[in-house]
């Protein structure tokens, strides 16, 4: 004897072990197979309409964009990018992000990343159940972001597949939850910003957008802004 213990296989070690190797062999066959692809590339800025309630667009410039880097390249397969103006009302910056594939390593970027990048502070982000139809409402962030050159109030939601989470760790989930239905689904993000200090102007005025553009936009348009 060289004075060392030896492992001992105990009926304890014998039934973790099995636990763990019949986990990896549902988590193998429940690996995802069925990637939801709703829109074709370029098909989400088509989809927009011109006008808006109010509003009307303008431009496409001037919006604060997710950070470019490789693995914000792979994350998105469309960008749409619109400035939405009024006579009554202060202009709307649209951001829409569409992308066909969510899985554990490429996930919708949320807005309290990349405001930040850009140099901007923000306040606490706060859900705010927004509607958009009769009798739908969507579990939006709203947050407040200010730099030295301008003060933007922002209001955004997500939608993984079939689910529209309000929290980062019910994206995550989201997307568990169509793995575990055999799918890789697809995600958006839908970002709408005011620049003003008004706090409640910004929301009157973004959460009356958002009622106008879903109320406008075809049944597919539709389904890929707030799910089915």
């Amino acid at each position: 004897m060289d004075g060392k213990t030896q492992p001992v296989m105990t009926r304890r070690n014998l039934i973790v072990g099995s636990a763990m190797i019949a986990a990896a062999g549902v988590a193998y066959a429940r690996q995802p197979t069925i990637k939801v692809k709703r829109l074709g590339k370029g098909q989400v800025d088509k989809m927009l309409p011109t006008t808006v309630g109010d509003w009307k667009f303008e431009s496409s410039s001037g919006l604060v964009l997710p950070p470019s880097d490789s693995l914000s390249d792979r994350l998105y397969d469309e960008i749409s990018t619109r400035v939405y103006v009024s006579e009554k009302r202060p202009p709307v910056m649209l951001l829409i992000a569409y992308s066909n594939t969510q899985d554990g390593m490429l996930q919708v970027h949320r807005p309290e990343v990349c405001y930040p990048v850009g140099g901007f502070r923000l306040t606490d982000s706060r859900i705010i159940n927004v509607p958009v139809a009769p009798g739908i409402t969507v579990a939006s962030r709203y947050f407040s972001a200010e730099s030295a050159a301008r003060t933007e109030q922002v209001l955004y939601w997500t939608r993984i597949g079939r689910l529209m989470p309000g929290e980062w760790i019910e994206q995550r989930w989201a997307v568990v939850d169509a793995n575990l239905r055999g799918e890789v689904p697809d995600g958006l993000l839908f970002r709408m910003s005011m620049l003003t200090s008004d706090e409640a102007l910004a929301l009157n005025g973004l959460q009356t957008f958002a009622r106008e553009l879903i109320a406008m936009v075809s049944p597919p348009m539709r389904k890929l802004l707030i799910g089915a």
